[in-house]
């Protein structure tokens, strides 16, 4: 069982940290470093093993003089702030790659040329920042996502996906979901995982993932505030109820579990806390379809 951090963006929001479109947390690298890296400290502290690095967002369309400086920058916080765990083990290093344009409309998905292109030019550049793998974050259409992962992989890391149906689901039908992560693996994704879709509708995608036959895993929304999942519901009780989905995820097949938009560091500690309880951390696994340099 792998654990995911917790989000960035709604994190640095709730901090008081400005993130205007359309670079949202990727701003915050240069003019915030120090809350970023409090962030990342507090999720490793919580008991994350996997750790994204804050470069969702620095893209050469957003920075196109100076998106390879962000990604360094990002990559420096985030090993500064996780290092190695005390218990010894290595943590994963991950630079996330996000769709050229939204991650809520993949209307705006540019063709294959364009598309290629810039996630070329943001594999590369998370590859030279010292990045252990590279999560290809958030993709709403599965042509672009093949397309980030091809990329992706070219560098010779370890690839990962994740795919979105949006915060209400309707982005992707689950049947949809699965046939797009067939297709990624297809492409060279070692894993596959659903994120930024309400935790209350996240156990069908979950269900048609694990049956593609590569490790899956979900990080979810908190979905809308009445919930109580989350976006400033009381930490410790948002943390529990969205752990119970999470159970779930993780007895339909889910071996990576984490958060995403509107929670926190609590629920990734509750996360912690339920899956050592039930099995402690194994030494990191060896993933199907990856090379390393």
């Amino acid at each position: 069982m792998l654990l995911i951090d917790g989000p960035m963006g709604s994190e640095l929001a709730r901090r008081g940290v400005a993130t205007p479109a359309p670079g949202w947390s990727a701003y915050a690298v240069e003019s915030r470093p120090e809350v970023v890296e409090e962030i990342h400290e507090e999720y490793a502290r919580a008991g994350a093993h996997v750790h994204r690095g804050n470069t969702f967002r620095t893209q050469p369309k957003i920075f196109p003089s100076g998106y390879e400086e962000l990604v360094r920058r990002a990559h420096s916080l985030l090993r500064r702030a996780v290092g190695d765990r005390p218990e010894g083990q290595t943590p994963w290093l991950v630079g996330c790659l996000a769709p050229v344009e939204d991650c809520y409309r993949p209307y705006l998905s540019p063709p294959e040329p364009a598309a290629r292109r810039a996630h070329r030019q943001v594999a590369v550049a998370l590859q030279s920042a010292g990045f252990d793998t590279i999560l290809c974050e958030t993709f709403p259409h599965g042509g672009e996502a093949c397309i980030a992962v091809e990329e992706a992989v070219r560098t010779g890391l370890v690839t990962w996906v994740s795919l979105t149906a949006g915060p209400d689901g309707t982005l992707m039908t689950p049947e949809a979901m699965e046939a797009a992560a067939r297709d990624c693996v297809a492409a060279g994704a070692s894993a596959v995982l659903v994120c930024c879709t309400s935790a209350t509708i996240t156990l069908p995608y979950v269900d048609r993932l694990a049956r593609i036959g590569v490790p899956i895993g979900a990080y979810a929304n908190a979905g809308e505030p009445s919930s109580g999942l989350g976006w400033g519901a009381e930490p410790t009780r948002a943390a529990a109820a969205y752990a119970d989905l999470a159970a779930e995820w993780i007895a339909s097949g889910a071996s990576m579990i984490g958060a995403c938009c509107g929670t926190g560091p609590a629920h990734i500690a509750e996360l912690a806390l339920r899956i050592t309880t039930r099995r402690s951390f194994a030494p990191r696994p060896p993933l199907p379809r990856a090379t390393r340099r």
